[in-house]
């Protein structure tokens, strides 16, 4: 029982830095969905039952706008199929107690900070560390969703529109540094900006617009820097 519970804190203690993270961002998530008329709970219960953010911001706009739910379903299944390879990868890792309704559960919190830091420590994974791993991150997206929402209502309209900015900035923030330093990060951001900018503006494409638009894109710049940028494998010594 010490262990585990000792394995819960050091999971816990490791989440923290990436539950201050997710505070910030859902934060500005749960503010710009109730400035489109979302209510401030259903934000919060969103961000719960979602823990992800790319997918998320994504699944939300297409609801609003009124796509279809094949649409939705299909978009978010290829924004967020990074998580099968992440997923298939942190299995290896459980130790062998970990069976099969607790790595289910611990999927619901495979994100790609998450798995980062799962991935990077050192030996076997226990339960209770990767428990105490995801619920700093989920508190912190659940309530940051909550308390933007909350936020949002008691401000005017105007300033809620003017602060829903900082979305955007949050998404520059994370894609410019690896871009700098990665050509193939800096091919798949220009690539996926030149080809919004022809779904939106250039009226022959804009059959493509809303949720086939966002599977479009992915589809085809994934497929374009998988095959300019080839990961090179390391040869075993």
């Amino acid at each position: 029982m010490t262990d585990k519970k000792t394995d819960f804190k050091n999971g816990f203690k490791n989440g923290v830095p990436i539950m201050l993270g997710y505070l910030a961002v859902s934060f500005a998530f749960g503010m710009r969905v109730c400035a489109l008329g979302v209510p401030w709970w259903l934000a919060g219960l969103i961000s719960f039952t979602n823990l992800t953010s790319a997918g998320q911001f994504a699944g939300t706009n297409l609801m609003i706008a009124g796509a279809a739910f094949i649409e939705i379903a299909v978009a978010t299944l290829i924004i967020n199929s990074r998580y099968f390879l992440m997923s298939l990868s942190l299995s290896q890792k459980l130790d062998s107690r970990c069976g099969l309704f607790k790595r289910l559960s611990i999927s619901y919190g495979v994100t790609d900070e998450i798995f980062a830091v799962a991935i990077g420590k050192g030996g076997s994974l226990s339960s209770s560390y990767m428990f105490g791993l995801i619920l700093g991150p989920c508190i912190g997206w659940t309530s940051g969703a909550l308390l933007g929402g909350l936020f949002s209502s008691l401000l005017p309209q105007i300033v809620v529109g003017a602060m829903g900015i900082a979305l955007y900035a949050m998404f520059i923030a994370i894609i410019i540094p690896p871009a700098k330093d990665d050509r193939a990060v800096l091919f798949a951001v220009a690539a996926a900006a030149a080809i919004s900018f022809c779904f939106a503006f250039i009226p022959v494409f804009k059959i493509f617009d809303g949720g086939w638009g966002i599977i479009i894109i992915t589809v085809i710049v994934a497929a374009a820097a998988a095959f300019l940028f080839p990961a090179e494998e390391a040869e075993n010594e």
